[in-house]
């Protein structure tokens, strides 16, 4: 029952922005959310979370750069990525937590960024 469409991946300039979007269908308790990214022949990381009470985290290389949002009623989570690098091309996935070992993740959307 549970899907996560995410959109807003694409091709941009350095220095340009970007809008992820993640909603979430099937979900009726969220404990959180986020975004992780993952760069060709890397390790996912974690990019940004987003707790039920709005306690947020980032990933010390986008901070200042992007913001994670989050619209309850829709079950979406955003990620506003703006001054962005070459350093951030990657597939970006969302994921959800609605237990301590519940969690749901997007089909993963490219972000690629030009010098």
């Amino acid at each position: 029952q549970v899907q996560l469409v995410e959109s807003g991946g694409g091709l941009v300039q350095a220095g340009g922005s970007l809008r992820l979007s993640c909603a979430a269908s099937g979900i009726f308790s969220i404990y959180s959310m986020g975004w992780f990214r993952q760069a060709p022949g890397k390790q996912r990381e974690l990019v940004a979370a987003i707790t039920s009470d709005a306690s947020t985290n980032y990933a010390n290389s986008v901070k200042g750069r992007f913001t994670i949002s989050r619209d309850n009623a829709k079950n979406t989570v955003y990620l506003q990525m703006n001054s962005l690098k070459p350093e951030d091309t990657a597939v970006y996935y969302c994921r959800i937590r609605t237990g301590a070992y519940s969690v749901y993740w997007g089909q993963g959307t490219q972000v690629t960024v030009s010098s």
